[in-house]
């Protein structure tokens, strides 16, 4: 039998929370002496702090995982997610949009899929002269994947839950994705899959508010000629409020915790889940 190779890979915008030890351990334990390999998602470069870094290391090695010593920075890696970009325009599967987040909200009757409003497709009939005018104006844009192009050459897809079993991808539940931004060079949904791919991560674990996201992440896997891993998607660890624990929700720190006289044991024991 193969050995199963996993990840985890957080945002260092904060420092880790009970959520995050959750995850961790899960991806550790699923490894079954396998490999499990650190990544650090630090894409965005507004929010990302490297005293998040520091700390989420210390707070990883006190909870009692280790992890393979070569990690990946995304940050470091710009010019590999700009590699698959060219590949999906070679594949004339790309276009630039100049509508803000505040446009897409406003326009009306846009129904919601996974990342929020669904793109009504505004700036896909722009000619190329309207294109080259707003770009040598210095206009913001993202490029978007043409959705329904792209599965048009992927064909049929399914992938493989080891929870919920096989699932029929559903990658149009979230329209003409933005893969890029000007100020974000590769979205999550892009770095994350070929990250994934380039590690040999056999199987992908994370919490189960991701599950949409595996749609689309075999969408791209099949138009970049990437190897298919499994996913386990874990269940979310909730607050009293019932709730999923996040940063922005003020979730209690796994440093926190520490410094009010809790033990890697008791932190590992907190962040037990059913499955």
């Amino acid at each position: 039998m193969t050995a199963i190779t996993t990840r985890f890979a957080p945002s260092p915008t904060g420092l880790l929370h009970l959520g995050h030890a959750a995850s961790a351990c899960f991806a550790a334990e699923q490894a079954r002496g396998g490999r499990f390999l650190l990544r650090i998602e630090d894409i965005d470069q507004g929010r990302c702090r490297e005293e998040f870094v520091a700390a989420l290391f210390e707070d990883l090695a006190w909870l009692g995982l280790t992890w393979e010593p070569a990690v990946r920075r995304q940050s470091l890696h710009f010019a590999d997610y700009g590699g698959a970009l060219d590949r999906l325009a070679a594949q004339d599967l790309l276009y630039p949009c100049f509508c803000t987040r505040a446009d897409i909200k406003t326009m009306a009757g846009a129904p919601h899929g996974p990342d929020g409003p669904i793109y009504p497709g505004t700036c896909r009939s722009l000619s190329e002269g309207a294109r080259a005018e707003r770009r040598a104006a210095g206009t913001p844009f993202a490029l978007r994947l043409k959705m329904d192009q792209a599965m048009r050459i992927a064909g049929p897809l399914t992938w493989e839950d080891a929870a919920a079993g096989v699932q029929k991808a559903r990658p149009d539940l979230f329209g003409d994705v933005v893969l890029a931004r000007k100020d974000t060079p590769a979205s999550y949904h892009l770095a994350v899959t070929w990250d994934d791919a380039l590690q040999g991560v056999t199987l992908v674990t994370r919490g189960v508010d991701l599950f949409p996201a595996s749609h689309l992440h075999r969408l791209l896997q099949a138009l970049l000629g990437l190897p298919v891993p499994r996913w386990h998607h874990h269940p979310l660890l909730t607050g009293s409020d019932g709730k999923r624990l996040a940063k922005r929700d003020g979730a209690p720190s796994i440093r926190s915790l520490r410094e009010k006289g809790q033990s890697p044991a008791d932190i590992r024991a907190l962040a037990l889940f059913p499955g």
